[in-house]
């Protein structure tokens, strides 16, 4: 079990948008609050967030992924130049002593550094049910395009997780569910015609209304949750039997 001192120290990293801030930032103005936000990290100066953390006094920093590929003259998916940019985030971070990493649309693979730096501590909200697995035993949505293809496939509600980031992208043990968030009826027609358009179009606004109404409340349980000591990691013993990628209980529905 993971104990914490309180309030728990919490930092942010977000690429252009950072939806559940406000829910944080009021959790932090708390009389006695469980946790505050003691710093953020943006990949880009055009951060809608950066108003806001200023505003709140968050110590923010503009860590800009392409400007450092760039100068690195790499592409966005070098794996080494990515863990060149993980190993400066650990180091803009330890100046302000976080003990949980929250990920809010952050839109980069976090590698070895950052990974290793807070092992088990990282904890990101992605935009489908992580507790139904596919045939492989994993999440069976993955990816930035969870919510269009689950809408897709005929699902008739969508929900949001948060959950423990691994090296493998969208696996983590699940912590915290949204409630069911019920896909239109409009859809099946827009299926029946092959519209394609209808489908992308009504998935955006629909993946919309679950990071507005519900990430919020779901990055604040999960980081109670972490306040509180509610969160045990278990891994295999040396030489036993890896856990199972995706075999994750259902987690806490908010």
């Amino acid at each position: 079990m993971l104990m914490f001192r309180r309030p728990l120290r919490v930092a942010l990293l977000c690429s252009r948008r950072a939806p559940g801030l406000e829910r944080l930032l009021e959790a932090g103005r708390e009389p006695d609050g469980e946790y505050e936000l003691v710093a953020a990290v943006t990949t880009t100066a055009e951060c809608e967030a950066l108003p806001a953390l200023s505003a709140a006094g968050v110590p923010v920093t503009v860590h800009d992924a392409r400007l450092f590929h760039r100068t690195c003259g790499s592409p966005l998916s070098s794996r080494e130049a990515r863990r060149a940019y993980d190993g400066r985030t650990v180091r803009i971070l330890a100046e302000h002593r976080p003990e949980l990493v929250l990920l809010s649309s952050y839109l980069l693979v976090l590698t070895e550094p950052m990974l290793t730096a807070y092992a088990d501590r990282i904890v990101s909200v992605h935009d489908s049910d992580m507790s139904l697995l596919g045939p492989d035993g994993r999440p069976r949505w993955r990816g930035l395009r969870s919510t269009r293809d689950t809408i897709a496939c005929g699902a008739r509600e969508t929900r949001s997780t948060v959950h423990l980031v691994t090296e493998e992208v969208d696996t983590g043990p699940t912590l915290v569910r949204s409630g069911p968030f019920p896909v239109h009826p409009m859809i099946e027609d827009a299926r029946r015609w092959g519209a394609e358009d209808i489908v992308s179009a009504y998935a955006y606004a629909h993946r919309e209304w679950m990071m507005r109404a519900a990430w919020g409340d779901l990055l604040d349980r999960a980081t109670r949750m972490f306040a509180r000591g509610e969160i045990c990691v278990t891994r295999p013993a040396p030489g036993g039997s890896p856990a199972r990628p995706g075999a994750n209980r259902a987690g806490v529905e908010v």
